[in-house]
């Protein structure tokens, strides 16, 4: 048990770094940048209420490497699947939102895989009996 709460651990270090250097890259395009300073993205104000909401997301993953190493079994399997739904399902929806670079389908396709395998492994191990390896 200790060695699948210390690999989602890791999971979720992988994908929050990935979020966190897509969006510094994003702040080196040079287009976003001036878009940014403005504070409209896309037709997307960035106010502070935009600003809370990120956050909160960018708080799930951030959560998620310390919850996945200390709770129990059950709980650790339902928190795992509910935050890596939640974060496959928002990055998936923010492809359809405005336009998109190429290096952000590239950490996009990156950060849905991880979250669509977080899911499936603690899937996996919710089903697994007690005592059982793997």
């Amino acid at each position: 048990m200790k060695r699948k709460k210390e690999l989602l651990s890791v999971l979720w270090i992988f994908v929050t770094l990935n979020y966190l250097y897509c969006d510094l890259i994003g702040l080196m395009d040079s287009s976003m940048l001036k878009q940014y300073l403005t504070g409209s993205v896309e037709g997307l104000e960035i106010n502070e209420n935009f600003l809370l909401y990120a956050g909160i997301l960018m708080e799930i993953p951030i959560a998620m490497v310390l919850l996945s190493r200390v709770l129990a079994k059950k709980a650790n399997c339902w928190a795992n699947i509910f935050a890596g739904g939640i974060k496959t399902i928002v990055m998936v929806a923010t492809l359809f939102v405005g336009s998109f670079t190429n290096y952000y389908l590239f950490f996009a396709i990156i950060e849905i895989a991880t979250t669509i395998f977080i899911v499936g492994y603690a899937i996996q191990w919710l089903r697994q009996k007690n005592g059982e390896k793997g």
